[in-house]
């Protein structure tokens, strides 16, 4: 029994000395990742916007379409725009809710995340250069986002002015591999495309037997320009022009790399943290956290005496575990999430005190005190092990109902309260016994009655 013990004390050694490391590595690679704490929207200020399918309320968006356009304005926030803990996620049948931490430029941030950025490839052969000049600018109908119905003429006639009649679509942006914004010798931005090996292709053959005419370029309908085929493009690669700004052709770049949106979408609703009340609502969290903390150990200490202090050290312990795995996991922490945590942390505590006072029973009815804690631990536990699953039971449909309806303040409770009460039914049940059992067999005169608070 006693070899058990000490097996389990440097198997906690461990897992505190691994747990320390991340704890306080911050912005630092570790184990091939980068280690730091993610802080949600309250604690470090940014942009919350809730974006909404932008179609008549009669139009039905399948659910399909909405997990598809969420997936891409995840891309784009995580990617694009820099947001390592965006939160995307659906709010309902027709809305997208996205917070995006420390971001504070939200119409930069949001019209890159909810333009469509349809690209399209459209072919302008049967006009001259001017005609074709004449559209830049122009709202136009193309094959590929028009519904062609039995009898829709596709090609010109005298009857259909140009913006009217539906141009034939030659490629989309579902055959671009990459795009990038750059600049020309001249100082103009531009957008250079990479095309997949099958979009390639036909672009290749697409511009040999086109060389001389006229091909468009169109952003979600809307003619950016019209360059003629000098020669065949084989090499798969080619470029958008247009009198673009620096942003404007980064932001474009970005729209193509991560994907054209299925539906349109509109912001309805935004709201931005400042980063100064970010921080003063972090550092409060801290003070408040530090204070009840030192209050609860200081009762466990003087209340219990040894155990007391054992289970403060398990307090440590449970603390440095459950950040690291809040960094690991990574967890994004909001003031709601600091709430769990704490809130777990009192339940790490109840569980000891019910551990103890079934101890001080064992031991005033005269058992030995090595019985008395196994004893104490085997029938605290029924009381412990319910209110923790009932807990979990909780976490997880508060976990459910933040996720279905866009609540995520409620789902970064859940997850931190559920993370801090699996951890702390490991050190009630497991480290605070293992150091019991270690004092008592190494500390001179730690068995009297009155070190046990009796």
């Amino acid at each position: 029994m006693k070899q058990r013990y000490y097996q389990l004390f440097v198997f906690i050694l461990v897992l505190v000395a691994g747990a320390a490391v991340v704890t306080f590595t911050e912005g630092k690679p570790l184990l091939g990742r980068d280690i730091r704490t993610h802080l949600g929207l309250d604690l470090e200020g940014g942009v919350q916007a809730l974006l909404e399918a932008d179609l008549p309320p009669d139009v039905p968006v399948s659910a399909e379409a909405m997990k598809t356009a969420r997936a891409i304005v995840e891309n784009r926030a995580n990617g694009a725009l820099g947001v390592g803990e965006a939160t995307v996620q659906l709010a309902g049948d027709r809305r997208i809710l996205v917070e995006l931490p420390g971001e504070q430029d939200p119409e930069e941030a949001l019209a890159t995340l909810k333009n469509t950025a349809q690209l399209e490839f459209v072919d302008f052969s049967d006009l001259s250069q001017q005609q074709a000049i004449a559209l830049v600018g122009q709202k136009i109908k193309t094959t590929n986002s028009t519904p062609i119905t039995a009898g829709t003429p596709v090609t010109a006639t005298q009857a259909l002015t140009p913006t009217e009649r539906i141009w034939t679509t030659v490629l989309t942006g579902a055959d671009l591999k990459d795009a990038s914004a750059a600049v020309s010798q001249t100082g103009e931005f531009y957008v250079s495309l990479e095309f997949t090996p099958d979009g390639g292709k036909k672009f290749g053959e697409y511009t040999q037997s086109h060389v001389g005419k006229v091909l468009a370029i169109v952003l979600d309908n809307t003619v950016l320009s019209v360059p003629t085929i000098q020669q065949a493009i084989m090499d798969g690669r080619a470029q958008i022009t247009g009198n673009f700004t620096q942003e404007e052709a980064n932001q474009l770049a970005i729209q193509l790399r991560y994907g054209a949106l299925p539906i349109p979408l509109k912001v309805v609703e935004t709201r931005t943290v400042g980063p100064t009340l970010g921080k003063d609502s972090l550092h409060k969290s801290l003070i408040a956290g530090a204070i009840g903390l030192t209050i609860v150990m200081l009762f466990m200490a003087l209340y219990y005496r040894v155990p007391g202090i054992l289970a403060d050290l398990a307090l440590i312990t449970y603390a440095l575990l459950t950040f690291a795995l809040f960094k690991l996991i990574p967890v994004t922490l909001t003031l709601p999430g600091i709430a769990g945590f704490v809130l777990s942390i009192g339940m790490a505590v109840d569980a000891n005190v019910l551990i103890f006072e079934r101890l001080k029973e064992e031991l005033r009815e005269g058992k030995s005190l090595r019985r008395s804690i196994d004893l104490g631990w085997s029938r605290a536990w029924p009381s412990i092990r319910d209110s923790n699953i009932s807990t979990l039971i909780t976490s997880a449909i508060l976990f459910w109902f933040g996720s279905a309806f866009g609540a995520s303040i409620v789902k970064g409770f859940a997850v931190t309260l559920a993370i801090g009460v699996l951890v702390s039914m490991f050190t009630a049940i497991t480290a605070t016994r293992t150091y019991l059992h270690i004092v008592l067999d190494n500390v001179k005169g730690s068995e009297k009655p009155e070190w046990f608070g009796i």
